[in-house]
């Protein structure tokens, strides 16, 4: 199976490494690297980037829910650009576009602009999740993927491989998951992305890949087809 045009869906943790919060300059250059690969294999590239590595707003108790996913947004913004610089710093050409106004920084996003890009071999990051409080950035990257047509969306996780029926870090007994449907996901309440992106992704049957970002090479196998971590509503049976 090869593809046109992919969303990669990078939370902002995959941006940090080991650190946990704030961004690790050598992790972020080697997933550049990897995102260059797959470009280099005539895919057109966009990612959505999470915040997480600066702001969880859903964990803070002492702050409204709006306020603090709009300073979630912001978190993204950050990534987004530091994301940009390790691309550019090894020679290609990217375009950040943000859900928010910030033109002194980032392009608005316009989705014909962004599919122009696109179609020009630029990579382009979609920051500041849709804009909106009350979203997060995987219902972004279902948005995003369906609104420029892209044929699949790469969920790059960090700490996991695949997607397992129970926490595979707490219980040595987890299984993982070949393939689901996105109802299973629904049904299940497996967790792997919210509820609103899931829907999104079925509607629009949009395939979703789930894989481990924690060695950045396998961004490229799953961008030549290959059959790992987990299939979400690959064909029309599931």
């Amino acid at each position: 199976m090869s593809f046109s045009r992919v969303v990669v869906k990078l939370s902002g943790e995959a941006l940090a490494g080991q650190k946990r919060f704030g961004i690790d300059d050598g992790v972020v250059l080697n997933i550049a690297k990897a995102i260059g690969q797959v470009q280099e294999m005539g895919v057109e590239v966009a990612i959505v980037v999470g915040g997480g590595n600066f702001w969880r707003g859903r964990t803070s108790k002492d702050i409204e829910q709006a306020q603090s996913d709009y300073m979630g947004m912001l978190g993204t913004v950050i990534n987004a650009l530091r994301l940009q610089a390790s691309l550019e710093s090894v020679g290609y050409d990217v375009r950040v576009q943000t859900a928010i106004d910030m033109d002194k920084v980032a392009e608005p996003y316009i989705r014909r602009r962004a599919v122009r890009h696109l179609e020009k071999k630029r990579i382009v990051i979609f920051a500041a999740g849709t804009g909106n409080p009350y979203f997060t950035t995987d219902t972004t990257a279902a948005l995003r993927a369906a609104e420029i047509d892209a044929d699949i969306i790469l969920f790059g996780k960090k700490g996991t491989d695949a997607i397992y029926d129970k926490d595979p870090n707490r219980y040595a007994d987890a299984q993982a998951f070949d393939t689901l449907s996105y109802l299973e996901i629904l049904q299940r309440g497996l967790g792997i992305m919210d509820a609103t992106a899931t829907s999104l992704c079925m509607d629009n049957a949009i395939p979703i890949r789930v894989f481990g970002i924690d060695s950045p090479d396998n961004l490229v196998k799953v961008a030549r087809g290959e059959n790992i971590g987990t299939l979400v509503g690959g064909n029309e049976d599931v």
